[in-house]
């Protein structure tokens, strides 16, 4: 049996494709409506996100590269308190307030994890936002492996930066 979309001259309609038109299968994963508890998980995780993001766009970020959030009425960071040094997340806040402000280098020198976890939110978070609210996928699902690529490269950068710096 034929697959096209066209007239096939000969008194029907075949199912061949036109040449040159691809024909695109919809994925049902991607079309089908999301259960509720997929969307209210999504709505949160992505509104928290965008909440983050807005937080960090209201703090100015220290110059020193690290006690930005000490502006939300935070303690110093505990670990550079008992033991003289930043951890690995110093400097977090301080990066996402620059990277907020497209200041990505500083970002970057802040804490590159963090610079990193910040570019993951500002795509995740409306994706995530939008995808709930709409109870349908925006654009298509997150591939798990990808997910776990992120993560682990974050981790990995993150742990990477915190050494260089304790060198330094």
């Amino acid at each position: 049996m034929k697959t096209c979309l066209a007239w096939d001259g000969g008194g029907g309609y075949c199912l061949q494709p036109f040449r040159g038109i691809e024909v695109v299968e919809l994925n049902p994963s991607e079309t089908a409506r999301l259960p509720w508890h997929a969307r209210l998980l999504l709505a949160a995780v992505g509104g928290g996100l965008v909440a983050l993001l807005v937080t960090a766009a209201l703090l100015v970020p220290s110059t020193r590269g690290y006690g930005t959030h000490r502006q939300l009425g935070l303690p110093p960071c505990s670990f550079q308190v008992l033991f003289g040094m930043r951890c690995p997340s110093c400097g977090m806040t301080t990066s996402w307030a620059y990277l907020v402000r497209g200041h990505v280098v500083q970002s970057l020198e802040a804490n590159s994890g963090g610079a990193l976890l910040a570019i993951a939110a500002l795509v995740l978070g409306p994706w995530s936002l939008v995808s709930g609210v709409r109870g349908r996928w925006l654009w298509r699902p997150l591939d798990e492996r990808l997910a776990i690529v992120i993560v682990v490269t974050i981790l990995v950068v993150t742990l990477v930066d915190w050494g260089v710096r304790l060198t330094m």
